[in-house]
């Protein structure tokens, strides 16, 4: 099974002391040049991408393993120690505000590289779009408020993202590999991980949910007007003095407003030539989404998906058999690969200070 996917992780609140952030910004820059000297760039995005190692990263550093504080921390970490002339990889984004200029640091980021522009505008889409399809096609009651991009000096690519559920006070942590994603919008993760599915979960980005995607680009491009008629209206004839039936049958648990309908109709005015278009018009959120995905079943008998694309996975198995028993070979070898890169690191250190002892030597 492949091991990409998504954490769950309670919500705490608080910050890390500043003589510890410091130290993990020092720790954290040195183990991603040993990765990356040692292996490559590509296995650094392999994996930071990787739920499991991510969260095993963020414990090496020193954070509480059990807190949704560990994506913000270890991504802030990364992003101060990360240097793209030195390690070749740029992190753009972040918490709140400053997710939101994820775009301008992928420019900034085609800049240092020399990336080709139509690379980096594809970057630019590729950041809005994993977010979007996390935030509004993936409808799992988890708003992203953490989007975070890392981007190589070849222009590949990988995604870290959290969101939170306000009821459940738990955050939900998304791990996306460029390199493993064709489609953004046909099954783009092979893998999510969590202890329980969430019922009722529509995923637009599901290969079933193909053909309501086309029959909502459909349904905009032939003018959304026709579509008031599936949606609930207020009755101010129902009074308790006079029992009148309304004159419009709800059919659709679905109420949107007149301005968020002005929504639709210039996305109308438009006209988008395919899914990924139509989502990622400024004001298509969650509701008008799911709104479109509901008439497409009705009408035209074209369902979407309504399964959580969470997946059972687990690194190594649990000591008392659950999920399964520790497997001895695999759990020997993810040892034994972290002491290979430690090994490696402290032979270079010692190589460092014996350099530096032979030219203080020459020099005195």
């Amino acid at each position: 099974m492949k091991r990409r996917g998504v954490a769950n992780l309670p919500l705490h609140g608080g910050h890390p002391p500043k003589w510890l952030f410091t130290r993990m910004v020092d720790l954290s820059g040195a183990l991603a040049s040993v990765i990356i000297e040692e292996y490559s760039l590509n296995e650094f995005l392999n994996r930071i991408s990787n739920p499991y190692w991510f969260q095993a990263f963020s414990c090496v550093l020193g954070f509480d393993w059990h807190s949704s504080g560990t994506t913000t921390t270890t991504l802030g970490a990364l992003k101060a120690s990360l240097s793209p002339e030195e390690h070749g990889i740029y992190l753009s984004g972040g918490k709140g505000a400053k997710s939101r200029k994820t775009p301008q640091g992928i420019e900034h980021a085609g800049e240092i590289f020399n990336l080709k522009t139509e690379t980096t505008e594809k970057l630019v889409e590729t950041s809005k779009l994993s977010a979007k399809i996390d935030n509004s096609c993936i409808q799992d009651g988890y708003t992203l408020y953490q989007h975070d991009f890392f981007i190589t000096e070849k222009g590949d690519w990988a995604v870290v993202q959290q969101g939170l559920n306000t009821y459940t006070k738990y955050a939900r942590r998304y791990h996306w590999l460029g390199s493993e994603v064709e489609e953004l919008l046909n099954d783009p993760h092979s893998g999510i991980s969590c202890d329980k599915k969430t019922p009722d979960t529509l995923n637009m980005s599901s290969k079933d949910s193909a053909n309501a995607q086309k029959v909502s680009v459909d349904l905009i491009n032939d003018n959304p007007n026709h579509l008031r008629q599936y949606f609930k209206r207020k009755n101010s004839q129902m009074l308790l003095d006079d029992f009148t039936m309304p004159s419009h049958h709800p059919i659709l648990d679905m109420d949107i407003s007149d301005k968020e309908f002005e929504v639709l109709t210039r996305a109308y005015e438009i006209q988008p030539e395919n899914y990924e278009e139509l989502i990622l018009l400024q004001g298509m959120g969650p509701k008008k989404i799911r709104a479109l995905a509901l008439i497409s079943d009705l009408v035209y008998g074209e369902p979407a998906s309504w399964k959580d694309p969470v997946k059972y996975s687990f690194t190594h198995g649990g000591k008392d058999g659950f999920p399964y028993p520790v497997d001895r070979d695999v759990y020997d070898n993810s040892i034994q690969t972290i002491r290979d890169a430690l090994d490696q690191a402290h032979i270079k250190k010692d190589e460092k200070l014996k350099a530096i002892k032979r030219l203080d030597d020459f020099i005195l």
